[in-house]
């Protein structure tokens, strides 16, 4: 994908320079521009990376392309036209070329994301079993089958579940060899397995791969499966050991980009501060007690956007808190988050992270769902994986929380497991592309 969008940056570039001057480009005429604009081109990548044209979501839904990539192209321009102005090192000012690129290379880049990765990259899909059982099974089965992206295709499936009822070798072996399967996709985890693996152990010789199915879940939906999550899987996975070279990158990126943010963001305090004054004269911050690293409280500081300061109880001797004027446009442009960046330059939280929640909550979760403390393992953000990809975020009066949040963990649990420098970065460009779109995290 990323190679293909080169391709087709730089060959819109050469329609552009044939269709502005009505002739064939010469090599002096195309490098006078490619130079200039293969600096651009390294700009539009970055573009597209946070719009999420490199996320394979993006790709299932191609119905959403079409708005993704113009909106894209948009903010290309918009920082082509920047750069030629702003910086007339090259001595070219190309208007009409511009506006010719932008309408040609959204073209050849809608064409080449809706059709031109599938009839470069059409393969046989190779045959693969997938064994296992749960909701999380279905869920794997139906994605992989209804998208022929990821190479495979499962053409049977084994619930382990009811093997009772199963005659391995009719059942499990024969369709393998009459299907020519390549890959198995099987849950390790489960105990039922226990009794197929000395069937399944000849099969190696036949070269066929055998592949942990959670780790295939894991790679597609960006989530640990929750049936997975055991002592084992903790005790194999997660630590609390400091990681010295990612804390240190982690605690660097969020100096670089907190202060200057917390610099700039005090020009709107005295505004925030008339504008509360004049609606209802309470006070400008709300102080919120939260749990953070090692389940150490600690405090907040956002400005303030209810009636009063709730500390997540959201009602106070029977009054009913409510979101003010004021304080509904303070989260609308999330404006009311900037005085937590004193919580990241103090070491509070981090910009990256798990979302921390009021302690009530987290005793009440801790209760209810197994394991809830792990994500307190790890610095509390403000943007984190599971903010920027889990659809379903709980509310107060949500009678589906604990299901939501038993979700919501799974995608903190992705992140503490595989967290690192790229994935913070990531996770900082896809909060960008968020906010710019209003839909916030």
């Amino acid at each position: 994908m990323f190679f293909g969008d080169i391709f087709f940056f730089i060959l819109s570039l050469w329609l552009s320079l044939y269709v502005r001057f009505a002739e064939m480009p010469d090599l002096v005429r195309f490098e006078t521009h490619f130079v200039p604009f293969s600096v651009l081109f390294i700009v539009w990548i970055l573009v597209y990376f946070i719009a999420g044209l490199y996320e394979n979501r993006t790709l299932i839904l191609k119905s959403k392309l079409p708005n993704i990539i113009w909106s894209a192209q948009v903010v290309n321009s918009i920082f082509a036209v920047a750069f030629f102005y702003l910086i007339p090192f090259f001595g070219i000012t190309p208007k009409t070329i511009l506006f010719i690129y932008l309408a040609i290379s959204f073209v050849a880049i809608l064409w080449w994301r809706l059709y031109g990765i599938d009839l470069l990259g059409r393969r046989e899909r190779q045959a693969a079993v997938l064994i296992g059982s749960g909701d999380e099974m279905e869920e794997l089965l139906s994605e992989v089958n209804l998208n022929s992206k990821y190479g495979l295709k499962f053409v049977s499936s084994i619930d382990v579940q009811q093997m009772e009822g199963i005659d391995i070798q009719n059942d499990v072996i024969t369709p393998i060899y009459e299907n020519d399967v390549k890959i198995i996709a099987i849950d390790f985890s489960h105990k039922n397995v226990v009794s197929l693996l000395p069937h399944l152990y000849n099969l190696i010789f036949s070269r066929i791969r055998f592949i942990d199915s959670h780790r295939i879940y894991e790679d597609i939906f960006g989530r640990i499966p929750l049936s997975l999550v055991t002592y084992s899987w903790f005790l194999e996975n997660i630590s609390a050991s400091p990681k010295f070279t990612y804390d240190f990158l982690k605690r660097v990126m969020d100096i670089t980009i907190a202060l200057p943010l917390f610099i700039i963001s005090l020009v709107v305090y005295p505004f925030v501060y008339i504008a509360l004054k004049f609606e209802d004269g309470g006070e400008i911050f709300s102080r919120q007690s939260r749990v953070g690293q090692n389940n150490q409280v600690i405090e907040l500081v956002k400005f303030r956007t209810m009636s009063f300061n709730d500390q997540g109880d959201w009602k106070e001797k029977g009054k009913e808190n409510k979101v003010t004027k004021v304080g509904a446009f303070l989260r609308k442009t999330r404006l009311d988050e900037f005085p937590q960046l004193w919580n990241v330059l103090k070491s509070d939280i981090s910009l990256i992270g798990p979302r921390p929640e009021f302690p009530e909550a987290v005793k009440h979760y801790t209760d209810e769902i197994n394991y809830y403390n792990v994500r307190h393992i790890i610095k509390p953000g403000l943007s984190g994986w599971a903010q920027i990809y889990h659809e379903e975020h709980p509310h107060h009066d949500d009678p589906e929380k604990i299901r939501k949040t038993k979700d919501k963990l799974s995608y903190d649990l992705f992140y503490i497991k595989n967290r690192s420098f790229w994935l913070d970065l990531k996770i900082a460009l896809r909060t960008v592309k968020e906010l710019l779109s209003r839909r916030g995290v």
